[in-house]
């Protein structure tokens, strides 16, 4: 298992997806660290994709993220380090999930997917 830290989020590798998948967190105990969230990762073993994770950031109200791309602006250096490689498909486990493409270019991250509007607003 990895743990580490981003400037706002905990970052911890756990074994598998399957372990992933389990998870199970306790939101009082995550809503007390003091951070915005947790990113928890891993090797993808779903064909096709290079990692998956999910976020959870009950501390701001967000008891887990269904897709989360500030999420995976830490994860593509994380994984683009571990991988030795610069573009991934990534899939963010949540109950509603969602596939990102991740693309590392320098000290920039480009993220692409599919999204869905939930709200509409105006700012005067």
């Amino acid at each position: 298992m990895f743990f580490g830290l981003n400037r706002i989020d905990y970052l911890v590798q756990v074994a598998d997806e399957e372990e992933l998948l389990a998870l199970k967190p306790d939101m009082a105990a995550l809503a007390s660290f003091g951070r915005r969230g947790v990113i928890v990762t891993a090797a993808a073993s779903r064909p096709g994709y290079d990692f998956v994770s999910r976020f959870f950031g009950p501390g701001v109200g967000i008891d887990e993220d269904p897709v989360t791309g500030s999420a995976h602006c830490c994860l593509g250096p994380y994984w683009g380090e571990k991988l030795k490689k610069s573009q991934f498909r990534a899939w963010q486990a949540s109950a509603r999930g969602g596939e990102l493409k991740v693309r590392l270019e320098g000290e920039r991250v480009f993220l692409g997917g599919q999204a869905v509007s939930v709200f509409t607003g105006k700012l005067l």
